[in-house]
């Protein structure tokens, strides 16, 4: 094969891109050089992208350049490349992804750890993305968000020169950089938390699509699992009609042989976010399924009860009220403590401490502990994590899947021949305690206890969310399931005591505020 140039824009991510490629491409034995041409989107710098006009500002002239058969490959960000392509033109190969998840870069002066997204009151954060800026201020309100823009290296100078008190990037590109991002406080957001652009992370490789021996050298570089995820996320920006200045987030991977699929979307950047999870076995119709879903005609609840006090400001609320759905929150459960006074001679040689739930988190740190600076945290769901911050820590290990016996293994891989106490409630099932390993000495604190109310009044509600076990009890002692209820269990052991009655219920993905509300924004009503 003829020596081959490939075409890509002149920042150091995509130069770098474009190197990877070529080496990729040396490697089978195919020689390239690179040409670098600019783009639209390089040279206007003084515009927010979604003020530019039309689509693909940063994929276009390269798209042109292989039309015209200047350059024999061009190298994108898949999530910069509009969906619909040029006649002529195919995606001939697609790279192993690397990771989506999103980096919050904060100035460690702007830095409060007692707050979500360990950011002060206040902050201001800088991103060009709309996405970005309607999931940012759907966490947190007061934050202030302002436009930024330039290439990777260029947006944290402007960081360094504090410009802003934070900004956000794609993890990916500082990955592939090998940036040194250590004199920042770096906050990581998992896609599941945080839903990242259509195919973030991702390559593409473009050629002419009556190119067939190019075609067939570039499967060896080809990853059919990351086409088959990345191409469900650009799918449902399809049927959207989006580009890459929506509030649109989409990540989708495929666990234990099901593909399962996180969705955010607003109106405007200003809008909250709407956020969906969805779970199927197989691709087909799943992206139409998944914006089906966003219809604003269709049905949805128009009452949801929950056994859990809801806070005026939590995120929660918000979701639903941005739905018109009444909360109809209340506590069917009172906590009292057993322990007042901590024997701190337990925690002299404490590795880890394992939070089940933000009452263990509360109660514990009531008593005042003095605990060794080794000291390590696990929590299951963002919420328990949420009320470790209020005291100053953070999670070194937070369980976001709803199922107990998975984190209970993810968290089993860090313990061995550790001291791990587990302050908890005194009905604990002690689902984690029984799955760690058999070196790993646990140390077991009941620290409270749960009595159930009395006289407890039937709900109507069309959706009903049971947070614990306790509150299954506590309900179902004098109520019964009304005609066309559908039920939502918080945890594995919730779901068990439903198990147990015969009901169906819903589980959501993660036991949290922003789970609850996927969970909800998916119920459908006859």
């Amino acid at each position: 094969m003829k020596k081959l140039t490939i075409g890509t824009r002149g920042s150091d991510l995509a130069l770098w891109q474009a190197n990877h490629i070529k080496d990729e491409l040396a490697a089978i034995g195919i020689e390239a050089e690179i040409k670098i041409i600019k783009t639209q989107g390089d040279k206007i710098l003084n515009l927010r992208l979604d003020k530019l006009e039309g689509k693909g500002f940063f994929t276009k002239e390269l798209e042109e350049e292989l039309l015209g058969g200047t350059i024999d490959l061009a190298v994108h960000c898949l999530k910069d490349l509009p969906t619909n392509h040029p006649a002529g033109l195919t995606i001939a190969a697609i790279p192993p992804r690397e990771e989506a998840t999103e980096y919050l870069l904060i100035l460690k002066d702007c830095v409060d750890v007692s707050q979500k997204l360990s950011l002060k009151k206040g902050a201001m954060v800088g991103t060009s993305s709309n996405r970005r800026k309607a999931q940012l201020l759907g966490l947190r309100s007061d934050l202030e968000i302002e436009d930024l823009r330039g290439n990777v290296p260029t947006r944290i100078q402007k960081l360094r020169d504090e410009d802003y008190d934070a900004i956000m990037l794609a993890k990916a590109g500082i990955k592939r950089l090998g940036l040194d991002v250590s004199e920042f406080h770096v906050e990581e957001l998992e896609p599941t938390e945080f839903v990242p652009a259509p195919a973030q992370g991702a390559l593409a490789i473009q050629i002419r699509e009556n190119d067939t021996e190019l075609f067939e050298a570039l499967q060896t570089l080809h990853d059919p699992a990351t086409a088959e995820e990345v191409g469900v996320e650009r799918k449902v920006l399809n049927i959207f009609e989006g580009g890459c200045h929506m509030p649109l987030g989409c990540y989708c991977k495929k666990e234990d042989g099901a593909f399962e699929v996180w969705t955010s979307k607003a109106e405007t950047a200003d809008d909250f976010p709407e956020r969906l999870f969805l779970r199927s076995e197989t691709t087909a119709g799943l992206a139409e399924k998944i914006v089906a879903k966003f219809d604003k005609a269709r049905k949805k609840p128009a009452k949801v009860f929950i056994s859990r006090e809801i806070g005026e400001h939590s995120y929660f609320r918000k979701a639903l009220e941005n739905n018109n759905i009444e909360i109809e929150g209340r506590s069917l459960i009172r906590t009292f403590p057993i322990v007042t006074v901590l024997d701190q001679f337990i925690l002299k040689n404490i590795d880890w401490i394992f939070f089940s739930s933000r009452n263990s988190v509360e109660y514990f740190f009531n008593l005042k502990p003095q605990l060794p600076k080794k000291t390590q945290f696990g929590v299951v769901g963002r919420g328990s994590e949420d009320a470790l911050r209020k005291f100053n820590h953070f999670a070194d290990f937070v369980g976001t899947s709803g199922d107990i016996t998975e984190v209970a293994e993810d968290f089993a891989k860090l313990v061995s021949g550790k001291h791990v106490l587990f302050p908890r409630a005194q009905d604990s099932l002690q689902s984690i305690q029984k799955s760690l390993p058999v070196d790993a000495k646990i140390i077991d604190l009941p620290i409270y206890e749960t009595v159930i109310e009395e006289d407890i009044d039937q709900s109507y509600a069309d959706v009903l969310i049971f947070t614990s076990p306790s509150n299954v009890d506590a309900y179902f002692a004098d109520n019964l399931l009304e005609p066309g209820q559908q039920v939502i269990a918080i945890g594995n052991s919730t779901g068990k005591k439903f198990d147990e009655m015969g009901v169906t219920y819903a589980l959501p993905y993660s036991p949290d505020e922003i789970g609850l509300a996927e969970a909800v924004f998916g119920i459908e009503i006859k």
